[in-house]
Formats: C-alpha cells, sequence, structure tokens
C-alpha cells in the first residue's frame, strides 16, 4: 500500500510536530516521518479520512495544503522558519537561495518568483521578518547581547542588524528591550 504525503501549512516549531504526530496517531495512521510543513502517512487514505484528518488538524490550527504550489510556498517558509529559528545561522555555508534551490530542486528564480505571486511579499523580506522575530525572542529572554545576537544570526554587523530592526518594528533593540509587555508575532502569522 502507498504512503501518502500530507503538506500541512501553520508547523513552525518543534511542538507543532508533536501535535501533528499526536492528531495523525489519533486518527490511527502510521505516521513514517514528519517534519515542520509534511508528515507522511503509511497508508493510502481516502477521501472521507483526508477530510477526518483534516478537520482533526484543523482543530489543532493547521491546515492541509493539496495546491502544487501552495505546498512549494509551504516548503519554502518550513525551510525558512527551521534554519532561522533552530541552526545558528553564523555556522550557515551557503546563502539562502542557494540552500532553498538545492533543498527543493527548484531554480531560485522560479521560487522566489512563486512565493511573491502567492505571499505578496519576497523570501528576503519573509527572511528578514524570521530573523527580527527571532531577535525579538532573543531580546526578551536576555541571555545574550546584542552582539551575540548579530553573530548568532549571521548579520555583518551589530549596525546593521539595528539598521534592519528599527526599519521593521520601528524600535531600536534598545527600546523593544525596554518594553513592558514586547510584542512578538507568531511565526505562523508570518
Amino acid at each position: 500500500m502507498p504512503a501518502t504525503t500530507l503538506f500541512i501549512k501553520n508547523m513552525v516549531c518543534p511542538r507543532c510536530i508533536k501535535v501533528v504526530r499526536e492528531t495523525l496517531e489519533a486518527a490511527t495512521l502510521q505516521v513514517e516521518e514528519i517534519e515542520l510543513g509534511k508528515a507522511v502517512v503509511a497508508e493510502s487514505l481516502s477521501a472521507a479520512q483526508l477530510q477526518q484528518v483534516a478537520a482533526a488538524l484543523e482543530t489543532e490550527g493547521f491546515l492541509l495544503i493539496d495546491d502544487k504550489k501552495q505546498q512549494l510556498v509551504a516548503a519554502i517558509k518550513s525551510i525558512i522558519v527551521q534554519t532561522v529559528h533552530y541552526t545558528d545561522l553564523e555556522e550557515m555555508k551557503e546563502n539562502f537561495s542557494t540552500l532553498l534551490a538545492g533543498k527543493l530542486q527548484k531554480d531560485y528564480h522560479y521560487l522566489s518568483n512563486l512565493f511573491s505571486e502567492m505571499e505578496g511579499t519576497t523570501i528576503e523580506q519573509y527572511i528578514i521578518q524570521q530573523k527580527i522575530e527571532r531577535v525579538k525572542e532573543l531580546l526578551v529572554y536576555k541571555e545574550l547581547s546584542l552582539s551575540e545576537i548579530s553573530y548568532q544570526l549571521g548579520y555583518s554587523s551589530v549596525a546593521h542588524l539595528s539598521g534592519q530592526f528599527k526599519k521593521v518594528t520601528g524600535l531600536t533593540p534598545s527600546q523593544f528591550k525596554q518594553l513592558q509587555d514586547p510584542a512578538r508575532i507568531p511565526l505562523d502569522k508570518l
């Protein structure tokens, strides 16, 4: 029996993977593989089963994606989120365009045009938004200096990070740190 690959929108963290796995297993599906944005189940699913799975996932805040272009955009987002939030960018040896083209086996210009068409923003702007949310998170934790955050996220300098942060948020990193209740945007809303 052939396996079924499910493309799932709004998976942005390891906890999302856990919730999706539990949801699929509660539907008595055997999960073979799961990662941000995608799950593979051992069985072939009927249309009725797909509807049930979609409904169960939706109650947890996830959406099944069946359109190929939307699946590709979701894959781009998942790779970016995984890279920005769960790896040290200073260790990354390739730029995002090479990373995305390699992982998705598509020409970067095609990916870039598709992303812009479907999302109304560029991949570069999406990466910046993700990096700024990561900076906000690290500033709130108060464990790293701005210099360490800049290095960890692969910025060329603290000035570059600060300028980008102010352009996106309207605040300097220092002003953001002083806020009593700093506003952060959930990753699935970017």
